[in-house]
């Protein structure tokens, strides 16, 4: 539903994680660990990339590396447009994974629901929450980055672990929690 062109989501994450490092190189299992697909998924789509000139390969050891191709004149297009469709998983994650005091965080709102393949129009913004003790400011510096990275407002609501585990008929909470959510960190992420 992000972006009903390509063939799956999988397509989708794999295609965005690699344009929207273009600097850097990843090895499959990297690159399936990041996305959350298996590694012979994450083979076939590199493979179908790279046969289109996509991304560049290299071998180090056992290992193929793969590199987004930027010297063609489909990359500044393709990955405008994984940003604004595929792009804020990746971004939020790189950008909040440094951030002190995030228990968890997710997406939610209408372009989770996407993600999770509930119709609708295309997203306007990125609404994201935060529970943790994170700084406000360092949030605010969070948002106004993935703003510019993704074209689209990008909103962070941050709530405190015990208002979050305490809120038993808060209207925000059950709201929330109702409907699809992506998650992005969790405690877990960081040990």
């Amino acid at each position: 539903m992000l972006l009903p062109l390509l063939r799956s989501r999988a397509q989708g994450e794999i295609l965005a994680w690699i344009v929207l490092h273009p600097q850097q190189e990843f090895s499959l299992v990297e690159i399936a660990r990041a996305v959350g697909v298996s590694s012979p998924t994450v083979m076939r789509e590199v493979d179908r990339l790279a046969d289109a000139g996509l991304v560049r390969q290299v071998r180090r050891g056992n290992q193929r590396m793969v590199q987004a191709e930027t010297d063609t004149v489909v990359f500044a297009p393709l990955a405008a447009l994984m940003a604004v469709t595929f792009g804020p998983v990746p971004v939020l994650r790189e950008l909040l994974a440094p951030v002190v005091g995030i228990r968890q965080a997710h997406i939610y709102g209408s372009w989770a629901a996407r993600y999770a393949q509930v119709p609708g129009p295309v997203p306007g913004d990125i609404d994201v929450l935060v529970i943790g003790t994170a700084d406000p400011d360092e949030l605010d510096a969070v948002a106004a980055a993935a703003r510019a990275r993704l074209a689209r407002e990008v909103s962070i609501r941050r709530v405190r672990p015990a208002t979050w585990d305490d809120a038993t008929d808060d209207a925000f909470k059950a709201t929330v929690t109702s409907r699809p959510m992506v998650a992005l960190l969790s405690a877990g992420d960081r040990s």
